[in-house]
Formats: C-alpha cells, sequence, structure tokens
C-alpha cells in the first residue's frame, strides 16, 4: 500500500502548489515537517494531525502522531489480513512528498495506544545538509 501512497504522493504535492498558486517549496526540514503537519495534512483530510515530535535519542527520527487516522476509521481489515495497515497508504504519500522534495527518508505507520504513528526516518544525507545549512 506504501508504494500506491509514493506515487500519489509525488503528484498531489504538485497539484496542491498548483492548485495555491505558490511557487517557493521548503529547502529546511522543520519548516517542511510542520508543513505537512499542519498545511498539507488539511488540504488532504480537512485538518491538521495532531503531532509532531522528534525522536529522543535519534536526531534523523520525526513522528507525525493523528489520533484517529481516517484511513483507518472506515476500512474494515478482514480476519485473514490482521496487521493490515490502511495507514501505510498515507505513510507512502508523506515518504512520496518529502523524497520529492528533496528530503530522502523512509516512513512507516504504526499503530499504537495514541493513534496512528508515522515514522520518518530520514537519510544520513538529509541530516549532513541540515547541518551545514545550520552552520552558515
Amino acid at each position: 500500500m506504501a508504494d500506491f501512497g509514493k506515487h500519489v504522493g509525488v503528484r498531489i504535492l504538485d497539484l496542491f502548489f498548483l492548485r495555491n498558486g505558490k511557487d517557493k517549496r521548503e529547502v529546511r526540514l522543520t519548516p517542511m515537517l510542520v508543513f505537512i503537519q499542519k498545511t498539507f495534512w488539511k488540504f488532504l483530510f480537512n485538518r491538521e494531525a495532531d503531532h509532531l515530535e522528534q525522536h529522543a535519542q535519534e536526531a534523523k527520527i520525526y513522528y507525525i502522531i493523528e489520533r484517529e487516522c481516517l484511513v483507518n476509521k472506515f476500512i474494515s481489515v478482514p480476519k485473514d489480513k490482521g496487521t493490515l495497515n490502511c495507514a501505510s497508504f498515507v505513510a507512502g504519500i508523506v515518504e512520496g512528498i518529502l523524497c520529492t522534495s528533496g528530503f530522502t527518508c523512509k516512513v512507516h505507520a504504526l499503530q499504537g495506544p495514541r493513534g496512528t504513528t508515522y515514522v520518518i526516518d530520514f537519510a544520513q544525507s538529509v541530516m549532513d545538509r541540515e547541518s551545514r545549512l545550520d552552520a552558515k
């Protein structure tokens, strides 16, 4: 499901900028994640994602937390597919958006007591670029 989401993410990012008449994209990591959490989530689901957090020990891991995932809310998973998490589709969309924007990463969706957590693991090259930009 995540692979399908990646293709959607690549195309929907262009659609977002076309519809909103924006011609400037974020080049820094934190503003890009805030853009996804607030603006882009609202574009997709008509509300913002609940939380954006960084991992305590790993600087390259971020979390987008959503208490109630719209994709999982209206889908009944068959018993023979018990471990299927349809939020993987949304994780693919987020990965497609970030990778297209120059933030190479892997995104996974996990279901837990806080809701759905999208774990974003950035490539080391992205973190190196951020540290170079911070040094300027």
